[in-house]
């Protein structure tokens, strides 16, 4: 039986538990329960601290596991990024008073407080900078106006909260995370049951980010029609009652689906429908 590990808590559990639903996994039904088993698809759940997933799953105890990518980096642990899922994205950031520094050149000889030391100390390694590097838990827009550190790094959004507290980013983002799958670096890749895992996963990814097509067109005008939606391999194509008339059928990108059915109907495509894709295997 495959043993993964899920967020039990934070911005990661909400939509991996959603996305595992999307991928036919059952998923509890009270935020209290710890493990789940799933007998029809051979899985079993644990739910865990999105920090702790990362060495449970390089200890071998567990298969594989979802987690923040910024966090896995974060704990050192002997684990390996398979599959990047889109969803609970952030950019990880300096940031400081106005005019303490400009890049991360500047940071020689400052302190650094931070919620993610593995992520800033290996970053300023990377970049030859001896600085400090103070661990505090919760909000560290306080470390530098209580003296603690000059400077901060953090999960930066809208930036909202560092402008209020007189602090402006600075210099490259340090890391862009979102939430991955991950498994023990050097396991078997070509597990059964993970590589079905990671298939229905993949699925839905498809899903979410493609509509199907369906749409009329005259003869004359299926290049033009074909050129704008290419599919993934190819359109299907069938011929209609009335003679020189074919209906054609092709995945889109859902973002682009508007557009592409203004440019359809420009060159002459009718009855252009799009219909939402609920799964998928490629």
């Amino acid at each position: 039986m495959l043993r993964i590990a899920v967020p039990n808590k934070g911005s990661l559990s909400g939509p991996a538990s959603e996305m595992l639903h999307e991928a036919g996994y059952q998923q509890r039904k009270e935020s209290k329960e710890l493990v789940l088993v799933d007998p029809d698809n051979e899985v079993e759940f644990f739910y865990l601290r999105p920090r702790d997933i990362a060495i449970y799953v390089s200890s071998g105890k567990l298969d594989i596991g979802i987690t923040g990518r910024d966090l896995l980096i974060d704990s050192g642990a002997d684990a390996e990024e398979i599959l990047p899922l889109g969803f609970a994205r952030s950019t990880f950031r300096f940031a400081a008073k106005p005019g303490t520094a400009k890049s991360v050149g500047d940071l020689g000889g400052t302190t650094v407080a931070t919620s993610y030391e593995g992520i800033v100390a290996g970053h300023l390694a990377e970049q030859g900078v001896d600085a400090s590097v103070v661990h505090l838990d919760g909000a560290v827009e306080t470390a530098i106006e209580l003296g603690v550190a000059q400077v901060i790094a953090d999960v930066v959004e809208t930036g909202t909260s560092l402008r209020n507290a007189g602090l402006e980013v600075f210099g490259e983002p340090i890391m862009k995370s979102e939430a991955v799958v991950i498994r023990r670096t050097g396991a078997d890749g070509g597990d059964r049951q993970v590589q079905q895992f990671l298939r229905r996963l993949q699925g839905v990814l498809v899903a979410r980010t493609y509509v199907m097509m369906d749409y009329d067109c005259r003869a004359e005008h299926l290049e033009q029609a074909v050129a704008l939606t290419p599919g993934l391999e190819s359109p299907t194509i069938s011929p209609l009652h009335n003679e020189g008339w074919v209906a054609v059928r092709a995945m889109v990108p859902a973002k682009e689906a508007q557009r592409i059915m203004d440019d359809l109907y420009h060159i002459g495509a009718r009855a252009i429908l799009t219909t939402a894709i609920h799964a998928c295997r490629l």
